[in-house]
C-alpha cells in the first residue's frame, strides 16, 4: 500500500512560483510513474504532468517552460516547481502515483492553489 501527501499549495500573485511536493510513504519502490492532476470546482480533472522512474515527462501544453516535473525515487518524493503563475493555474493539485506490478493508482487528498490577479 502506497499512501500520498500533497504540500506547497497557497495563494501566490500572478506571475509568482509555488513549488509543490507530494511525500510518499509505504512501499515506495511499487510505485511507477507518477504525476500531477488539477481540479477546479465543477470541472473535470486535468493531467499536468507526468515523469517515468527513468525520468521522462510530459506537459500539458499551457504549463509548457512554466512548469517543471521532478522525482527523488529513493525517497519516493515529487515535485512540481511552478512558475509565471496564472490565474487560470488556480485549482486543486492532487498527485497520483501508478504500481508498476498491476492496474492500481494511488492519489493525495490534494492541495489548492490559488492565483491572484
Amino acid at each position: 500500500q502506497v499512501q500520498l501527501v500533497e504540500s506547497g499549495g497557497g495563494l501566490v500573485q500572478a506571475g509568482g512560483s509555488l513549488r509543490l511536493s507530494c511525500a510518499a510513504s509505504g512501499n515506495i519502490f511499487s510505485i511507477g510513474t507518477m504525476g500531477w492532476y488539477r481540479q477546479v470546482s465543477g470541472e473535470q480533472r486535468e493531467l499536468v504532468a507526468t515523469i517515468t522512474r527513468g525520468g521522462t515527462t510530459e506537459y500539458r501544453d499551457s504549463v509548457k517552460g512554466r512548469f517543471t516535473i521532478s522525482r527523488d525515487n529513493a525517497k519516493g518524493t515529487l515535485y512540481l516547481q511552478m512558475n509565471s503563475l496564472k490565474p487560470e493555474d488556480t485549482a486543486v493539485y492532487f498527485c497520483n502515483a501508478q504500481a508498476r506490478f498491476y492496474v492500481r493508482d494511488y492519489w493525495g487528498k490534494g492541495t489548492l492553489v490559488t492565483v491572484s490577479s
